[in-house]
C-alpha cells in the first residue's frame, strides 16, 4: 500500500529525535567542509582548495533498513577500516520511507530483524554493537554517520528508493515519479526531512536525491519539473549540502543536458552523479576486441554524461564496480577502460560496495556480493590487488589547490600506477602516482621528462625504454594507436621500423614489445599494455 502524506511537516517522533542528547553529541571537526563548487571541480568552501570525493557505497536501503555488517563488527571498527583502506567518503543508501513512515522509522533494529525472521542476526548485534538492538532504525542511521563523522569521513545521503528492498528493476514501482512506490510529494518531504535531520552535521556533506530513474514512465520533461523541486527543498533546508541530480536509465543517461541545463535559485552547490557498470553496455566485454569496446563505451560515457565536464559542473561517478573474486573477464577488461577515462577526466567517485554480504535480499539471507570490498565476518580485505587498483582513483591531477604547471603523467590503467624516472639500472618503473614524475607530449610526439633534455626512446624488444637525449629519431615519437587510444607506440629505427608498443611485464617493469589486440581478435587481453596519458597540475616528484 502507498504510505500516504502525514498532516504535518513533522511529526514528534522525529522533533524528539533531534533532542536526543546521543544524536546531537558534538562531532569532531572535520577541515573541508561544508563543500562547495567551482566549475568543475567540488571544492573546500572556506579556502576554496580541491576536495576529491573517493568513497565507498555502505547499504542500509534493504528490507531491515541498517547498514549492513552490524552484526558481524562494531561500527567503529567498520568505519576505521574504511579510513584504513583509503577512503575519505561514504554514500550512505536509506529508502524513503526512513524518513516518512513514522511507524519504520521508529521500529527498534530488534523489531526490524523479528518481523523479517532474521533473528539469527540479533545475537551478532548484541555482541558487536549491543547499543542499537533497541534503538529505532533512524536512531541507528544517524550513530552510523555520527561514527563516521568521529573517523573523519565525509558522508553523502543517497535516497535509493522509496519502500525497503533491492534496487533496481524496471518494474520494481520505484522507479519514476507516479509510479506506485514514488510519490513526488512524499519523496520532496523525506528529502526536506533527511536534509533538516542532519542539518549541522557537519561531514554530511552531500544529498544524493533519487537513485537509478528508470521504468516506462520515465521521460525528459517530468525528470526537468520534479528534479529541480528536489534539490530546491534540499538546499532550502540545509544549504551547506551539495545536491547530487542523477538522470535517466538507471542514472546511465544524463545526455538531455547538453541543450537544456537546469534552472535553479542557488549556484555553488550543484552535482550530477552517473552509473557505469561492465553490464551497462550487455557483454560487450567479452565478445568485442578490448580496444574497439572500449573506445566505443568511452564515447558513449562522453556523450551520456562527461560532456558536463566541459559545461563546467562537477560529474561524480557515484557507482562502479566488479567482481572481486578477479575471475570476471567482462569486469576486468572494463575496469581497465574506466580506470583510463575515469584517471584522464579526473573524477569524483564512489565504489559499489563494501560488504560481500547482506542481511537479506531479495528474499535470501546472507546473501553474497560479489563486488563487496569486505569479507562480512573478519572485516578483512578480499582483493588487496584490486583495491590498491581502484584507490588510485583518489589522486586528484587537477583543480584549485593543484597549482605546478600542466605537465603529463604516464598511467598504467592496469596496475593503478605511474611512469617514473628512470632509476640506475635503466629501467622505467612503476610507481604510486602521488610521487610520479612529470612528463611533456611535445608536438613532435616526444615524451620528455621536464626538466631535462631526455626523453623516452624505444631500444630493444623484451627490454625496458631509455631515456636519451636524441629525440628526432623515430623510436623517439610515440602515437597512441588504437580505438582505445591508450597503446603508446613507437618504430625500432634499429629493427626495420618494427611497430612496438609499451608494455608492462610480470615484474612491473615497463619494458618494449610488439604492439598486441589493436584490432578484431576478442581473445586478446591488452591490458598490460594501455597507458593513459593523464593531464596534471599537481606538484611532481621533481
Amino acid at each position: 500500500m502507498e504510505k500516504s502524506l502525514p498532516s504535518s511537516p513533522f511529526s514528534i517522533f522525529v522533533l524528539l529525535l533531534l533532542l536526543l542528547p546521543f544524536l546531537t553529541h558534538h562531532v569532531k571537526p572535520i577541515n573541508g567542509f561544508p563543500l562547495s563548487t567551482d566549475c568543475r571541480w567540488i571544492v573546500d568552501d572556506h579556502t576554496k582548495q580541491r576536495v576529491k570525493l573517493a568513497c565507498v557505497n555502505w547499504v542500509s536501503h534493504l528490507d531491515t533498513v541498517v547498514a549492513e555488517g552490524l552484526s558481524k563488527q562494531p561500527l567503529d571498527m567498520i568505519s576505521k577500516q574504511i579510513v584504513s583502506m583509503g577512503f575519505n567518503c561514504v554514500r550512505l543508501t536509506y529508502p524513503t520511507f526512513l524518513a516518512t513512515d513514522d511507524s519504520l522509522a521508529s521500529l527498534t533494529v530488534r523489531q526490524s530483524f523479528q518481523n523479517l525472521n532474521l533473528t539469527t542476526f540479533i545475537a551478532g548485534i548484541e555482541k558487536n554493537n549491543p547499543f542499537f538492538l533497541d534503538l529505532s532504525l533512524i536512531q541507528v542511521y544517524q550513530a552510523v554517520v555520527s561514527n563516521l563523522g568521529d573517523n573523519n569521513i565525509m558522508v553523502i545521503l543517497d535516497n535509493h528508493l522509496t519502500k525497503p528492498g533491492w534496487c533496481c528493476s524496471n518494474n520494481d514501482d520505484n522507479g519514476f515519479f507516479g509510479d506506485k512506490y514514488f510519490n513526488p510529494d512524499l519523496w520532496i518531504q523525506g528529502l526536506t526531512r533527511m536534509a533538516t535531520l542532519f542539518k549541522g552535521v557537519s561531514n554530511v556533506v552531500g544529498m544524493s536525491l533519487r537513485n537509478e530513474l528508470r521504468g516506462h514512465k520515465q521521460n525528459v520533461g517530468e525528470w526537468y519539473n520534479y528534479m529541480p523541486k528536489g534539490a530546491e527543498a534540499v538546499h532550502s533546508a540545509n544549504p551547506n549540502v551539495l545536491v547530487i541530480l542523477s538522470g535517466l536509465s538507471f542514472d546511465t543517461d544524463l545526455s538531455f543536458l547538453k541543450t537544456r541545463q537546469v534552472n535553479l535559485s542557488f549556484t555553488g552547490k550543484l552535482v550530477f552523479e552517473m552509473h557505469w557498470y561492465s553490464f551497462t553496455d550487455g557483454g560487450v566485454w567479452g565478445t568485442g576486441n578490448p580496444n574497439q569496446v572500449c573506445g566505443k563505451v568511452s564515447q558513449r560515457v562522453m556523450d551520456a554524461g562527461g560532456f558536463l565536464l566541459q559545461q563546467k559542473y562537477p560529474l561524480f561517478l557515484s557507482e562502479f564496480g566488479l567482481d572481486q573474486r578477479g575471475t570476471n573477464l567482462n569486469d576486468n577488461r572494463y575496469l581497465n577502460c574506466l580506470m583510463g577515462l575515469a584517471t584522464e577526466l579526473d573524477l569524483d567517485w564512489a565504489y559499489w560496495t563494501l560488504l560481500e554480504n547482506y542481511y537479506l535480499r531479495e528474499g535470501v539471507i546472507d546473501a553474497k556480493e560479489s563486488y563487496g570490498i569486505l569479507h562480512w565476518k573478519r572485516c578483512e580485505i578480499r582483493n588487496s590487488t584490486m583495491l590498491q587498483k581502484i584507490l588510485a582513483l583518489r589522486h586528484p591531477f587537477q583543480g584549485p589547490g593543484q597549482e605546478s604547471g600542466l605537465h603529463k603523467v604516464i598511467f598504467h590503467p592496469g596496475t593503478g600506477l605511474c611512469v617514473q624516472k628512470q632509476t640506475l639500472n635503466e629501467t622505467l618503473p612503476l610507481g604510486d602516482c602521488s610521487k610520479s614524475e612529470a612528463w611533456s607530449y611535445t608536438t613532435e610526439k616526444s615524451l620528455v621528462l621536464n626538466g631535462t633534455s631526455f626523453c623516452v626512446q624505444a631500444d630493444e624488444l623484451g627490454k625496458s625504454p631509455k631515456l636519451g637525449v636524441n629525440c628526432s629519431d623515430s623510436n623517439s615519437k610515440w602515437e597512441m594507436t588504437s580505438d582505445s587510444t591508450m597503446h603508446l607506440s613507437s618504430k625500432l629505427s634499429n629493427a626495420n621500423g618494427t611497430l612496438v608498443c609499451l608494455d608492462v611485464d610480470s615484474s612491473s617493469r615497463v619494458v618494449i614489445n610488439p604492439c598486441k589486440c589493436l584490432s578484431e581478435d576478442h581473445t586478446c587481453d591488452p591490458a598490460s599494455q594501455w597507458f593513459k596519458l593523464v593531464d596534471s597540475t599537481r606538484s611532481p616528484s621533481t
